[in-house]
């Protein structure tokens, strides 16, 4: 590690697995701390005492119940003011950047990123005109599942097939000229140049229906502002295997790399991640923090605002009930 380094407690809420769209839950959410552990007991000690909650409450669903929530949820996030993130995930249109940044570029660990920023007019104008497509806009996603998950319910060239043939129904639909470009670009040989990849376990293409690993970089990406690492806890999540961090890290180095003539910017080639520890979320009460953090704005998307966006530049003091 070098220069500055930023300690941040990651969790997330929503996570269904590969079930991205038969679910309940529409949207992730992925939720950063830069708390100390003393200044998590202290937030968490306050809910308890200043707003009685009892441990078990303190997980989202408790928590938004409760009387009194209202103003237990308003000073919990004013005390989180400029110490906190939030990443939200959109599971639809994550699909969907999945499709244009597997099938119609070269897939890489900074899919689905801010660090893949070409490929993103093409995904905002499919999504935005495939939902007018009804039931034909779910079986496309849907085959898009079937083609790249580890699996499959047909064989390869059966899922391959009906992919097309999903493809082809959204066609007719005439949706812009913008989408059906998009549409038009998807080549029966990418697509299975890239499941053959996938089938052959080539590790340089990350996991297609894995949402952590482009919440992680997006997380880091914020926190680091360009100038400074970020050491990462996060909750135990079997997504975050060694081997895909290590590819995270070099994908963000390489994005460092890019950048690196900026005033006050990472060395030549230093990734913003500087590491990343697993942890249970109960021994440690950041997490705890980012887990109940995230877990209200999966259920209240509307909390995340200009307050958790904002810059953190230094840490200020949390402000306990009374203000």
């Amino acid at each position: 590690m070098v220069g500055t380094v930023v300690e941040i407690a990651c969790d997330e809420s929503g996570f269904s697995g590969t079930n991205l769209l038969h679910s309940t839950a529409p949207v992730i959410t992925h939720a950063s701390v830069d708390l100390v552990v003393d200044e998590a007991v202290a937030l968490i000690t306050a809910l308890r005492s200043g707003f009685r909650f009892s441990p078990h409450e303190l997980k989202s669903g408790h928590f938004l119940r409760r009387s009194g929530a209202d103003e237990a949820l308003e000073w919990f996030l004013a005390a989180l003011t400029g110490r906190a993130h939030v990443h939200l995930i959109d599971k639809e249109f994550f699909l969907v950047t999945r499709i244009v940044d597997f099938l119609l570029a070269e897939p890489s660990y900074a899919a689905g990123t801010r660090l893949a920023h070409d490929n993103r007019p093409a995904a905002l104008a499919l999504h935005e005109a495939g939902r007018s497509a009804g039931s034909d806009w779910g079986a496309f996603l849907a085959a898009f599942v079937d083609l790249v998950r580890m699996k499959r319910r047909l064989p390869v060239h059966r899922t391959v097939r009906r992919f097309f043939q999903a493809r082809d129904a959204l066609l007719r639909h005439r949706l812009g000229a913008a989408a059906d470009a998009v549409l038009d670009g998807l080549s029966p040989g990418q697509v299975k140049a890239v499941v053959a990849r996938l089938d052959g376990d080539d590790r340089s293409v990350p996991p297609p229906l894995e949402p952590l690993l482009p919440a992680l970089a997006e997380t880091v990406l914020y926190w680091s502002g360009g100038h400074r690492q970020v050491l990462v806890t996060h909750d135990e999540q079997s997504a975050l295997t060694a081997d895909r961090l290590t590819r995270l890290q070099r994908t963000l180095a390489d994005a460092s790399a890019a950048d690196a003539d900026g005033v006050g910017a990472l060395p030549y080639g230093v990734s913003p991640l500087a590491g990343l520890v697993m942890v249970d979320s109960r021994d440690d009460p950041r997490v705890q923090v980012a887990d109940l953090l995230a877990g209200v704005a999966r259920r209240m998307p509307g909390i995340i605002d200009d307050a958790l966006r904002q810059p953190p530049p230094t840490a200020t003091p949390l402000r306990g009930p009374e203000g």
